[in-house]
């Protein structure tokens, strides 16, 4: 049976950024034979949610959410063994190109969509922060990925999605690439304006959808964005 105390100390722990604590929470956790996915599931996404909408409404501030993100990463560096092991060599269900768009600096949301995307057998090529809509399709294209994978945390820097599918048409390449985009300020209703395949609210609507872009039937580009969480 899982502690909920243990896991309800992680979570709040990730939210009031105490590092510390929370990798120790976290390899308690593990030597109490908790699932990974479980905690990424039942903490980390949770604190992380909740500490993005508090600083969406002003209850925060950026250096509180650096620190929730800097206790995120610590736990799913001790995370990481669990999230990776169940992955089948050679069984790779398809290959994601995944980075933060110029002009965007935050990584948090991105690096647990990363770690959860390699734990149900995509292969995952992350490409950072800053990440500017050629080098997109660049790595896209010599890598031979499926989806391209573009997040958002700043309403500045969203124009650079458009970008990335206008690039790919231009260069003649849309129908080799799916593009999906997320983060806190996009939504379904970007996703279709872009023209882009999919949009997620979450990293575990992040793998539905690129689960469900890699059905046999389905072609770059949707005529509609398939759109996990926009309605929870």
């Amino acid at each position: 049976m899982v502690d909920r105390e243990l896991i309800d100390a992680l979570k709040i722990a990730v939210i009031e950024g105490d590092d510390v604590k929370a990798t120790h929470l976290a390899e308690s956790a593990m030597q109490a034979k908790v699932e990974a996915l479980f905690l990424v599931n039942e903490c980390i996404q949770p604190a992380l949610n909740q500490i993005g909408q508090q600083f969406q409404s002003g209850e925060c501030y950026l250096p509180e959410l650096i620190l929730a993100g800097d206790a995120a990463m610590a736990v799913l560096q001790v995370l990481k063994s669990g999230l990776t092991g169940g992955t089948v060599l050679g069984a790779t269900k398809g290959t994601v190109v995944i980075g933060t768009i110029q002009g965007d600096l935050h990584d948090i949301g991105k690096n647990v969509v990363s770690a959860l995307l390699t734990a149900n057998g995509f292969q995952v090529i992350d490409l950072g922060t800053d990440v500017s809509p050629k080098k997109f399709v660049e790595t896209a294209e010599e890598k031979k990925a499926q989806i391209i994978a573009v997040s958002s945390l700043l309403t500045t820097t969203m124009p650079f999605h458009a970008d990335v599918v206008r690039l790919l048409v231009d260069l003649g390449k849309r129908r080799d690439h799916f593009v999906i985009v997320g983060g806190g300020p996009v939504n379904a209703e970007w996703a279709a304006k872009i023209n882009a395949d999919g949009y997620g609210r979450d990293a575990q609507d992040a793998v539905q959808l690129c689960q469900a872009l890699m059905e046999p039937d389905r072609k770059p580009p949707l005529s509609q964005p398939l759109c996990f969480g926009s309605l929870k």
